[in-house]
Formats: structure tokens, sequence, C-alpha cells
């Protein structure tokens, strides 16, 4: 794996910096001291910054020569309401916080590119270095830039954004062109009846029966309604009724989560859904209603943007280090909401299988993303650092 000898003398640094920004995780929104650092290091490098996009966001804009094109690339930086079992020197000062994903590992490579760019411009055109809050929750930050005119103040020509993946080799890229990743939406049903005595169930419309046989009735929209060419994942994640042994309780509430990689059949679950939802209590006497919440849609790969960006990787680290056609995940990602409105892609460069957790509580093991173990591997720094150089010198030639 080559990289370029200049960012790999500053692995180091690189390094130093992202356990900085480990150890003081910060919430979607509140990535004030996170943003504050990276617009300071920005500023440091000549770098032009915009600030308070999406809250919290950072943007540094870098231009050479007189090229017209402009390219964006995006880093996440929140952490995840968690906590951390890892014990090595940088795990989080904060307790319930946790960059448990690898945002603090992203947002390093990209500062990397950035330092590097700034003293090399060897591009023409211009670089967007879109440092975004607010990726984990369903809060959205990327349509919070957006919204903020993210793109009518730097008009890209493509956007493109990394993850890293545990369990993929080590510096392996990974690309897929089409549905990429799930939607993700979060929904709601509330049942009611009549409560009662629990020695009286004839003089009350009990809603647990209700709920349960709703149970049953939900899992017939994939299993039946759907069509089974179309992948999705419909979950019922939590149930809740009563409070007491002999008591029927009112009221009864499911929640959970549905996934899909495209909004056709998204609309055709939720018909579905909210048909079964209002008219199954009805057979019991009781009322029901769904409440569906879209966060993020699917995220969909650019065919010609993702082939350029596999291309890349190829020239630079050996074809024998790319995956063209990546497996898709019903994970999901506002960068979903960018791919909406412009070209580009979404990529993935492998995290390994994470030997820092010899130093953890569990011993050795798998470290997967929003585990208590988790870590990004800091030998991925110069890689993904590397890689956003050479795509931004592919996509901006110099004359």
């Amino acid at each position: 794996m080559k990289t370029i000898a200049e960012i790999e003398r500053a692995h180091p640094e690189l390094t130093a910096l992202r356990r900085d920004i480990h150890a003081h995780p910060e919430l979607a929104f509140q990535e004030t001291r996170t943003s504050n650092l990276v617009a300071q290091r920005l500023r440091e490098w000549g770098l032009e910054v915009h600030t308070g996009l999406g809250k919290t966001g950072v943007v540094g804009v870098l231009r050479a020569g007189s090229g017209k094109k402009m390219i964006g690339l995006r880093a996440d930086m929140d952490a995840l309401p968690m906590p951390e079992h890892n014990r090595f020197a940088h795990k989080s000062t904060i307790s319930g916080r946790m960059h448990g994903c690898g945002h603090d590992g992203h947002t390093a490579m990209l500062l990397g590119a950035a330092q590097y760019l700034s003293t090399h411009r060897n591009f023409d055109g211009t670089v967007v270095f879109i440092f975004q809050p607010a990726e984990e929750g369903g809060n959205a930050g990327a349509r919070a830039m957006m919204q903020d005119g993210l793109f009518d103040k730097f008009p890209c020509d493509a956007v493109f954004g990394i993850h890293n993946m545990p369990g993929m080799p080590v510096n392996q890229f990974g690309f897929r062109a089409g549905p990429t990743m799930a939607s993700s939406n979060r929904w709601d049903i509330v049942i009611k009846g009549v409560g009662g005595h629990a020695a009286q169930p004839h003089a009350s419309v009990d809603p647990i029966i209700v709920a349960a046989d709703m149970v049953h009735a939900l899992q017939t929209v994939i299993s039946r309604s759907k069509n089974p060419l179309d992948q999705a994942v419909l979950s019922i994640t939590q149930i809740h009724a009563g409070d007491a042994y002999n008591v029927i309780p009112g009221e009864a509430v499911l929640r959970g989560t549905v996934r899909t990689y495209s909004v056709e059949t998204l609309d055709k679950i939720e018909a579905d859904m909210r048909r079964i939802a209002t008219t199954l209590p009805q057979v019991y006497g009781g009322t029901g209603e769904l409440d569906f919440v879209r966060a993020y849609p699917p995220l969909v790969n650019w065919e010609k943007e993702t082939a350029f960006a596999a291309k890349v990787a190829e020239e630079a680290f050996g074809a024998e280090n790319v995956l063209r056609d990546m497996p898709p995940f019903m994970g999901a990602e506002d960068f979903s909401f960018f791919l909406e409105a412009i070209p580009g892609a979404y990529l993935f460069l492998g995290n390994g299988d994470g030997d820092h957790r010899m130093e953890s509580y569990h011993g050795m093991g798998p470290c997967q993303l929003h585990n208590p173990n988790y870590d990004f591997n800091d030998a991925l720094l110069p890689v993904g650092a590397t890689y956003w150089v050479k795509l931004t010198e592919a996509f901006l030639p110099a004359a």
C-alpha cells in the first residue's frame, strides 16, 4: 500500500489529532470543540474557512489555477451517546459519549489531505472540504448543512465520502454503484383499547391482545405484501403496555424501524403498515394510529462517479486492494441527502479486526461499529489522506 511520503511523515501528527478528538467526543450539533479545532487547522494552512453551516459544520475552501470545476470531500465529526469500554490512553474522557463509529478518523484523514493539498496545489479548480455535524441518530447534519446553503454557496460538480469498515481487510477499498445503504425510518403504533380489571376481561378491550396480533400481521408486509425481489427489513423493537399485574391497560405502543433500498418499496410498506395499524384494532373494538418518520433516504451512488472513484483507488493502491462490487447493507447514512442533490459516491475503507482490543475488558476479537470496544485503526490515516489527494488531483487535473 503506497502512500504519499509527506503524508506518511505526518502520520504521528495525524494520529495524535485523531486520538485527541476520540478522547473528547461531542454529540450531534454539539461539536463545538471539534469544529473549532478543524477550523483552526484549516486557517493555519491558508484555507478559506466557513463556519456555522448546519449549526456546527465547517467548510474549508482551497483553490488552485483557473479551473472552474469544484469537488466536495466530506467527513463527519459527531460521536455516539454510548459508553466506552476501552482502557487505552485516548479513551473517552466524557462518560456516556464515545467515538464508536470512526468519525474521529474520518475527520483526521480529511485534515491530512487538506494540509498536503494546501502546500502542494497540484490541481486546477476548487476543493471544498466538508466537515459535517450530526450524522448519527437520525439528526441529518447533511441536510442541515444543505438547508444552510452548502451547495448554493459551494456548487460542487461531485461530492465524495469515506467510511471505515471493520471486518474488511485493512486498507482495502470497497465500492458499489447504485443502492448501497438503506433508508432509515422509525415508526410508532399506538393502540387504544378500554382498560379494566384483569379478572373481568369481557368488560374491556385488551390492547395487548391487539398488539400481539399486530406483531404477526406486520410481518406479512415483508413476507406477503412486498415484492420478494425488493429487499427490506421491518423490525419491531419495542412493545410497551401496562403497569400492574391485575389491570388490563387502556393503551399499548409498538415501535420499530423499516429499512429499504428504494423509495418505491418504502412507500408500499408504509401504506400497508398504516392499513394494518388502523383497521386491525377495529376487529377487537379498539383503534390504532401509525406515526411513520422518514429519517434518511436510501444512499444511491452515482454510476459514473463510483467508477471514477474506484479507478483512482486502483491506480493509487493496486487493483488487488479494490473491491468494485461491494455487497449493499442495511445501515443508513445521511450522505444520501448529498447524493440526492448532486452526483457523487460513498466508499468504504477496511478497518481490520481491531487488535487494540487486547487492551480492553473483553480480550481479542473483531471490532464492530457502535460497539463499546470499537476504535478507529490509525494505520488508515495516511491511506485515507493519500486517497483524498489522489482523487482531487484526478478530478481536477493540473493543466
